[in-house]
């Protein structure tokens, strides 16, 4: 594969060592620009590792690869201000009030003074927050957190959102309607890189990639993957594959 800057990433043969331990080991795939594009994989996979180099966050050790037409490599300053990286512990103030929180963010981002009004208005209404917008962060439930940190990860209207188990720890509604908004900003054109655990969430995006060790072991569209996996069993799921893949790849 050639790294191209027609996809909205796309990386050939990435590798990340810390010392003697390879988390990511040499890794090809790319992504479409508009498209939700999973990562899957247990703990310890090298899912996080990946998007801390695709956001321009650590240098690969070995590889080359483009994020939004900019070189993972070289013009990791470039990518940062391209993308939007929602990471997944909580990252916001939760003694600040939303309202406090984004004012912070579009200065974090570097949003020019005079269109901060506009994009309030547009993350509180984007993330219905506008009734809380002056209450403490602490004191909201998981689920309206969750959609403040993915706001503010959109202030700057980044080309690519990467979210890092966004969903971990919220209940099944919740998830249920945070995927409905991921629908809404794919639809609008914005590439969408998204961790999960959770094998029903992986079904709303277009392609996965299941990881293990570092290592792709299977990458496509879900459904391509569970035939491919299971030509015989019409009833197989994904839980099923990744169950197969990662027992025969040596993980969990």
């Amino acid at each position: 594969m050639t790294v191209s800057g027609s996809d909205a990433v796309s990386v050939r043969n990435l590798e990340k060592r810390f010392g003697s331990f390879t988390a990511v080991d040499r890794i090809t795939f790319s992504v479409r620009r508009g498209e939700i594009f999973g990562f899957l994989g247990p703990n310890g996979s090298g899912k996080s590792t990946t998007i801390r180099m695709l956001c321009g966050i650590i240098t690969p050790t070995s590889g080359e690869g483009r994020v939004a037409g900019y070189d993972i490599l070289t013009e990791q300053d470039p990518i940062k201000k391209s993308v939007g990286y929602m990471s997944q512990k909580f990252s916001l103030y939760e003694d600040l009030t939303p309202f406090e929180n984004i004012r912070f963010f579009l200065g974090v981002y570097d949003v020019r003074e005079e269109e901060w009004d506009e994009r309030i208005e547009w993350v509180l209404n984007l993330t219905m927050l506008r009734d809380v917008r002056d209450r403490i962060t602490r004191d909201l439930p998981p689920g309206w957190r969750q959609r403040l940190a993915l706001g503010c990860a959109l202030l700057h209207r980044p080309e690519i959102l990467f979210l890092d188990e966004p969903t971990s720890g919220v209940d099944p509604i919740t998830r249920r309607h945070f995927w409905d908004f991921i629908g809404r900003l794919a639809a609008d054109g914005i590439t969408v890189f998204v961790t999960t655990h959770y094998m029903d969430e992986a079904r709303h995006c277009g392609r996965i990639v299941l990881l293990n060790e570092g290592r792709i072991v299977s990458i496509g569209s879900p459904s391509d993957i569970i035939r491919e996996s299971f030509p015989d069993r019409p009833d197989a799921s994904l839980n099923d594959v990744f169950i197969r893949l990662m027992s025969r790849n040596g993980g969990e």
